[in-house]
C-alpha cells in the first residue's frame, strides 16, 4: 500500500505540475505561447506518461473522482478510497507549492488566478454556475467511461494510457474556456489553496460535479459495458 500511495502522489504531482505549470508558465509566454491547445496537450501527456510509469503500481488514478468512479464500478476497493484521495491531494498540493515558488521568483510577479477553476465571473468565458456544473459532470462521466472501457479485458492490453491521455486532452480542449477545466478535485484544490479568496469559495463545485459525473459514468458502464 505504501508504494501504491507514493505512486498516486507522484502521478498527481506530475499531472498538476505539467498541466497547471504549462498554463502558468507557457500558455501566454511572449511570442511563443502554447495557448489552450498546448495546455490541453500538456494535461493529456502528463496522465499518459505517468500511467505508463507508475500505473502498474497503483492503477494510475491521479484523481479522486476517478478513484470514486472505479470504486462504484467495482474495479477498486472502497476501503482504499480515503488513502488514495489523501495521497492524490498531497501530490497535487506539493506540485502547486513548487509552481508557486517558481511563479513568484520573478521580480514584481503576481500569481493572478493561479490556473484555478471557477464559474460566473471567474469562468474564463464568463459561463454560469449551471453551465460549469453540467460540463464538469458530463466530461468526467465520459472520462470514466473511457477509462473503464480502455482497461477492460476485451481491449488489447497496453494501449489504455494512450486513450486516457487523449481523452483528457480533448476534455481540456472543450472546457478550458468554461471552467479552466477541472474534472479532478485534487487539481482544483491544490490551485485554490494558493489562489485563495474566490477560488476557495467556488471549490465546492469542482468536487461535487466531477464526483457526480464519475459516479454516473461508472453506473452507465456497469449497465452497458459489463453486459454480455
Amino acid at each position: 500500500m505504501r508504494n501504491r500511495l507514493l505512486a498516486e502522489a507522484l502521478g498527481t504531482f506530475w499531472l498538476v505540475f505539467g498541466g497547471c505549470g504549462s498554463a502558468l508558465l507557457a500558455a501566454a509566454f511572449p511570442q511563443t505561447g502554447i495557448g489552450f491547445t498546448g495546455v490541453s496537450l500538456a494535461f493529456g501527456l502528463s496522465v499518459l506518461t505517468m500511467a505508463y510509469a507508475v500505473g502498474g503500481v497503483s492503477g494510475g488514478h491521479f484523481n479522486p473522482a476517478v478513484s470514486v468512479g472505479l470504486a462504484v464500478a467495482g474495479r477498486f476497493s472502497p476501503g482504499h478510497l480515503l488513502p488514495y484521495v489523501l495521497a492524490q491531494l498531497a501530490g497535487a498540493i506539493l506540485a502547486a507549492a513548487a509552481l508557486y515558488v517558481i511563479v513568484t521568483s520573478k521580480a514584481g510577479a503576481e500569481i493572478g488566478g493561479f490556473a484555478a477553476n471557477g464559474y460566473g465571473d471567474h469562468s474564463p468565458g464568463g459561463y454560469s454556475l449551471a453551465a460549469c456544473l453540467v460540463i464538469e459532470a458530463v466530461l468526467t462521466g465520459f472520462f470514466l467511461l473511457i477509462i473503464l472501457g480502455s482497461t477492460h479485458g476485451r481491449v488489447p492490453a497496453g494501449f489504455a494510457p494512450v486513450a486516457i491521455g487523449l481523452a483528457l486532452t480533448l476534455i481540456h480542449l472543450v472546457s478550458i474556456p468554461v471552467t479552466n477545466t477541472s474534472v479532478n478535485p485534487a487539481r482544483s484544490t491544490s490551485q485554490a489553496l494558493f489562489a485563495g479568496g474566490w477560488a476557495l469559495q467556488q471549490l465546492w463545485l469542482f468536487w461535487v460535479a466531477p464526483i457526480a459525473g464519475a459516479v454516473t459514468g461508472a453506473l452507465v458502464w456497469k449497465t452497458v459495458g459489463e453486459s454480455d
